[in-house]
């Protein structure tokens, strides 16, 4: 993982506001119990789109795979490598969304970034809140010169098809 991509002084916003009653934050294994049951809730359609690149979720996603797989992202996070966000109502009662803001994998950005919602959020005003907010707030707060919305601005399948970016970014 490249540990260059990013400022060194820069801090990630922890927590965010993205609209009333709802906020994004950082992700780690004490999340898993809201985090289960929304990846296995959506399993089918978010492997329609992280499949084939990330080859997730898997189909028997256990607990302790998933505890492991936050305890990663929180790890990136501390070393500035990666973020995980989750998307949360007020009370942190439930987790109905993720978006990763990733060093660049392919040739032509400084960042990958991707989201998504829960299946019953699919086309939802909350959905469509987050849509807009994210490239927003990427533009605004975060030190990126050249994000790349893989899914929206690109399909997966045009985002796989692109060159691999070599092991080492020169610094945003």
């Amino acid at each position: 993982m490249n540990r260059n991509w990013l400022p060194p002084t820069w801090a990630h916003p922890e927590r965010v506001a993205l609209t009333p009653g709802y906020h994004l934050r950082t992700m780690g294994p004490a999340d898993v119990d809201l985090d289960l049951p929304a990846v296995r809730g959506s399993r089918d359609r978010l492997f329609s789109i992280y499949g084939q690149a990330w080859g997730w979720p898997p189909v028997e996603l256990t607990r302790e795979a998933d505890i492991d797989d936050l305890a990663h992202h929180a790890a990136e996070i501390e070393a500035h490598e990666s973020f995980l966000y989750g998307l949360f109502d007020a009370a942190e009662s439930v987790l109905l969304g993720c978006l990763y803001i990733d060093p660049p994998a392919k040739v032509g950005a400084d960042a990958d970034i991707s989201w998504w919602v829960v299946d019953n959020l699919v086309g939802s005003d909350l959905a469509a809140e987050l849509d807009a907010f994210v490239p927003r707030w990427i533009a605004q707060e975060w030190p990126l010169a050249a994000p790349r919305y893989v899914g929206r601005d690109l399909s997966w399948d045009q985002w796989l098809a692109l060159p691999d970016l070599g092991t080492e970014v020169e610094p945003a």
